[in-house]
């Protein structure tokens, strides 16, 4: 049988912070887009962060305020992060700011084996100082729908290939991918493939993205990254990078944390 693939796992650069910037959430300074995972040009995804561990990049997390990031509960198994790092960067660590994550909050209901409530949020020691380069992205609603067939993209420094990693200087991958409908999911799941008999694992807290062809996924080292889609002018966070069968296989697309499902336990945690 094939693993189920938890994204969790790439890099380290200096340099300098722009001036003083204060946008509202979810703006790009960019406008072009690359399909098919390939590199992120600099300014377009500014909530992006890495977290990391002894210095290398585990998972990423997205900037939701200037103190506050949300990423994915599994990055967080162990007592390995209290005293750890979280950079937000720019593409290519060309620009970041480095802080430390004293308060780490993991779902109560989060489980490793079903993958369920696959959220976190973390306290960043001090605020972080907003440029050109570090902007919050936009929080959904528990209301807000958003149809499937949605073209969105999802960012990261993870594997671009099963167990090879990303080459240098490692910069910020983006693919586009296509929102699925969770029966759709489920069906293409249940089908066997490969050797792996096939289940029906997407829970009302989940949701999918990728194509049934394949090919564009997230990967090993994107775990807890973001999911963003453009809905009226603006980035929102719709999903956060949690778990798949491999990387990029037919029947098997990537599965996310649906933001919108724990937008009141968010608001109830953080200012």
């Amino acid at each position: 049988t094939l693993p189920i693939w938890l994204r969790a796992r790439t890099p380290r650069f200096y340099s300098y912070p722009s001036p003083p910037f204060s946008p509202a959430c979810g703006q790009s300074m960019a406008t072009s887009r690359i399909v098919g995972g390939q590199n992120a040009q600099n300014g377009e995804w500014p909530w992006q962060a890495s977290i990391r561990y002894r210095g290398s990049h585990i998972c990423g997390g997205s900037l939701i305020t200037e103190q506050w990031v949300v990423s994915a509960a599994h990055c967080f198994n162990c007592q390995m992060f209290k005293s750890e790092t979280l950079l937000i960067r720019k593409q290519q660590f060309l620009y970041f700011q480095k802080t430390r994550m004293p308060v780490i909050i993991v779902h109560s209901n989060y489980s490793p084996n079903t993958f369920a409530s696959d959220i976190a949020l973390v306290l960043l020691k001090k605020p972080l100082r907003y440029t050109t380069y570090i902007l919050p992205v936009c929080l959904p609603d528990w209301s807000d729908f958003i149809a499937s067939g949605t073209q969105c993209w999802v960012t990261g420094w993870g594997t671009i290939l099963k167990n090879e990693n990303l080459p240098p200087p490692r910069t910020l991958q983006e693919v586009q991918v296509s929102l699925m409908d969770a029966q759709m999911c489920n069906d293409l799941y249940s089908k066997p493939i490969l050797g792996f008999t096939g289940s029906r694992p997407i829970k009302d807290d989940m949701l999918c993205a990728g194509y049934t062809e394949g090919g564009k996924d997230a990967c090993q080292g994107d775990s807890g990254g973001p999911l963003v889609c453009f809905q009226t002018d603006l980035w929102f966070l719709i999903g956060i990078v949690s778990w798949g069968v491999d990387c990029g296989l037919a029947y098997r697309p990537g599965v996310y944390t649906r933001v919108s499902a724990y937008s009141d336990w968010i608001q109830k945690i953080k200012p």
